[in-house]
């Protein structure tokens, strides 16, 4: 038995409910119905009797819930005497976190690291790469989401998503440029790029500038060299691609939400404009999760190995 398993079964049990037992872990109702069933299968007995009031425990699951918060205790106490994780859980873990990052991504990887460090609490943070890259570095972040992976010796990296990105048109656009597998981006010569500022992320910037000018789309620059300069306030961005004079990129899923996404490929977008994949995916949004090569805590490397997409 592991002790994600036990904490899993004791919040059942205390909560009475599978439901109400995945809300308080942070976890769905099936992977905590799985995590029991899989207990009950390892110890060859019936743990929970489930009745439509909820859950209750069979004479071995009394047992085992008595057993199970006696280890789970011993197990805290044990890491918190070897690695000084009782004092490191008493300051928040300070996590950056940038505009448009996959809405799902960061509360499952919160969720994953929830189980083994039920204590730690999270301070989420959105700023731009650069401005996060300067807060690591000012020791005021613990992780930073960026879209550029230092060079720097003194910090850490792993890839945590990879994005395809798309298209956004006017809808009359659209249905001119977009053939079967979407539009090729040489197809977007003419149109103005609604850049982000540079500063934000210089190299993934220059990345994007130097792809579309290889493709023939012309990208003015805006004083210090920051792009056309449109705001990246998401009802101006598109209201200016509705015109027909410019284009916008994002990923699937992408939409005028706050955090920038919402579940589909695009479809609440508003009237007038539309989302397309461009062919080949010739540009890839990164982000990855950066931390200083020096940092002791636990509950980070357990976060930085569940954001970790190789890992996954």
């Amino acid at each position: 038995m592991e002790i994600r398993e036990l904490r899993a079964f004791s919040a059942v049990a205390e909560e009475g409910s599978v439901s109400a037992a995945g809300r308080k872990l942070h976890l769905s109702q099936s992977a905590v119905s799985q995590t029991i069933q899989s207990l009950e299968r390892q110890l060859g007995v019936q743990l929970l009797i489930r009745g439509a009031g909820g859950v209750t425990l069979t004479g071995a699951g009394a047992v085992l819930l008595r057993e199970a918060r006696a280890l789970i205790a011993q197990h805290d106490r044990a890491l918190a005497a070897v690695s000084g994780q009782a004092a490191a859980s008493a300051a928040p873990l300070r996590v950056g976190l940038p505009l448009e990052f996959p809405a799902g991504l960061l509360p499952r990887a919160l969720a994953e690291m929830g189980a083994s460090f039920p204590h730690t609490q999270v301070d989420i943070r959105h700023a731009a790469s650069s401005a996060q890259l300067s807060a690591l570095e000012a020791g005021e972040l613990d992780l930073a989401l960026v879209r550029e992976r230092p060079a720097d010796p003194d910090y850490d990296a792993v890839l945590a998503v990879e994005e395809p990105l798309g298209v956004i048109l006017s809808a009359a656009l659209a249905e001119k440029l977009t053939g079967p597998a979407g539009v090729r981006l040489h197809q977007l010569a003419g149109l103005d790029w609604l850049a982000f500022a540079r500063s934000e992320a210089p190299s993934w910037h220059d990345q994007i500038t130097a792809t579309l000018r290889s493709h023939g789309i012309t990208v003015r620059s805006g004083p210090e060299g920051e792009g056309v300069g449109y705001p990246l306030i998401a009802e101006v961005k598109l209201a200016s691609v509705a015109a027909g004079h410019a284009f916008a990129l994002a990923p699937p899923g992408w939409s005028a939400s706050p955090a920038g996404y919402l579940p589909g490929d695009g479809g609440a977008l508003p009237g007038g404009v539309t989302w397309s994949p461009l062919v080949g995916d010739p540009l890839v949004r990164r982000t990855w999760a950066v931390w200083a090569a020096t940092a002791t805590r636990r509950d980070l490397a357990a976060l930085v190995a569940a954001l970790d997409l190789t890992a996954r």
